[in-house]
């Protein structure tokens, strides 16, 4: 009972933004996020003070923004590969046609990753750019809470 009130798993999803402040799109994206996150904080305030069970379920519970302006480390660009396909590599590293190109690309030079990128790692998802939709998608198809307690 006890970690029921506390969640089994322990820990909110985490999603992580790779950013570059200098980039319009990233910037428009972390923007999004924030705005999503805010929403999911004031959401699961409400829901907590209402029976509507219907509503509460139609809506993401709030998760943990990571931002970070550095490139992903070996093993994470290797997660994200797997998550995207390999095929989209030169849609995250510039000039790779493959995980291996990729690999190398990224460790010759960071500025070759090209951001923004959304993961969820907890869902084995990511977005490539600014998808707006495909963003909102990713961040309404973690379950609620109440959905992983039962």
């Amino acid at each position: 009972m006890f970690r029921k009130l506390f969640k089994e798993a322990g820990a909110k999803d985490v999603v992580t933004l790779f950013h570059a402040p200098s980039v319009s799109a990233s910037t428009r994206v972390l923007t999004l996020l924030k705005q999503a996150n805010a929403n999911a904080v004031s959401t699961a305030t409400e829901d907590q003070a209402s029976t509507h069970h219907t509503q509460s379920k139609a809506e993401r519970t709030e998760f943990d923004l990571d931002v970070t302006e550095a490139p992903p480390t070996a093993d994470q660009l290797k997660n994200i590969l797997e998550y995207v396909g390999a095929s989209s590599a030169g849609q995250i590293i510039k000039g790779a046609s493959n995980e291996a190109e990729a690999l190398r690309k990224l460790k010759e030079n960071d500025s070759n990753f090209i951001r923004p990128l959304v993961v969820d790692w907890n869902m084995g998802k990511a977005i490539i750019g600014e998808k707006e939709s495909e963003i909102l998608n990713l961040i309404r198809s973690i379950p609620k809470e109440t959905d992983k307690i039962k």
